[in-house]
């Protein structure tokens, strides 16, 4: 069976038809179609239903689909540990990162490691945290930067941890306060990431335990565009104190949030009972020597 073919059918499923997959895999529509057709015609089965412009597993499509994430997933771990060989002379990084904070987390740290290894390919994925966690569970990535806690059948280590700050416009009613929680901004219409970020999951969570039901007026994927919104005077934003002491200016307020079980608390995982390449151990050595120093203080 041609692995080719099968990691072609995956990304039909995963970016759900067939001219968003061949834009993944670098090949044509009608390439992308022959390589499913070729898989159905090995196997005497029809994979994928399709209806209209949409594709839908079929019964033994989920069982393809399934079994076919795991032979990708074994094939890069032999080429990882076939690289391991080669004692990092040649090989790759395979690593999710999430918009979020990983410029300032991580940006000095690939020049590092591309000092140290200028061998070693970095294959970067960026995702939200839910995307992240599918492509480590997967095997597409190696390494991924989620929030904790993360799953069991994850290892990790942590990397920074910092408490959330409320980012409010400049002369709100509230920005003279030493501290906020959630029962103070109830009234607030609230800036929040875009669907898939964990970081909304965290503030969700919080406001329920509180029994506020946030209203929420904006989402957005990009920092700046938010803090902008702040500015504007559209609602309240919560960041990781660091990443808002960055985008500091005077049109914006920062209070800190006083509420249990709110830190943003981010690590670097990967799935257990797996080989780890020698690629990833190094960046993981890495993050300990760039990331033991105290946090930013306000």
């Amino acid at each position: 069976m041609n692995l080719r073919a099968l990691r072609t059918f995956v990304e039909v499923v995963r970016q759900g038809g067939f001219s968003q997959a061949a834009e993944v895999v670098s090949l044509t529509q009608s390439s992308v179609s022959k390589a499913v057709r070729t898989l159905e015609d090995e196997l005497g089965v029809p994979l994928l239903s399709r209806i209209g412009h949409r594709s839908e597993l079929t019964d033994a499509g989920e069982i393809v689909y399934r079994r076919a994430l795991s032979l990708l997933a074994e094939r890069r771990d032999m080429i990882d540990e076939i690289d391991d060989l080669r004692g990092l002379k040649r090989g790759t990084l395979r690593l999710g990162l999430p918009p979020v904070g990983c410029g300032v987390l991580f940006a000095q740290m690939f020049v590092t490691y591309r000092e140290r290894y200028p061998n070693i390919d970095i294959a970067l994925t960026e995702h939200g945290s839910k995307r992240l966690r599918e492509c480590l569970e997967d095997g597409e990535v190696e390494l991924a930067a989620l929030l904790l806690p993360v799953a069991d059948h994850f290892q990790y280590q942590a990397v920074r941890k910092e408490p959330l700050v409320v980012v409010l416009p400049a002369g709100h009613a509230l920005a003279k306060r030493k501290w906020l929680d959630f029962t103070a901004l109830a009234d607030a219409p609230f800036i929040l990431f875009e669907a898939g970020f964990a970081l909304n999951g965290i503030i969700m969570a919080a406001c329920e335990r509180k029994g506020v039901a946030p209203r929420v007026t904006a989402r957005s994927g990009q920092i700046d565009f938010i803090v902008d919104l702040v500015t504007a005077g559209l609602g309240v934003a919560f960041l990781p104190r660091m990443l808002a002491l960055k985008h500091r200016h005077p049109g914006i307020v920062l209070v800190p949030l006083r509420e249990p079980q709110t830190d943003w608390h981010i690590s670097l995982a990967w799935r257990s009972h797996t080989h780890l390449s020698s690629a990833a151990r190094a960046w993981l050595d890495l993050a300990r020597e760039v990331h033991g120093g105290p946090a930013a203080t306000l």
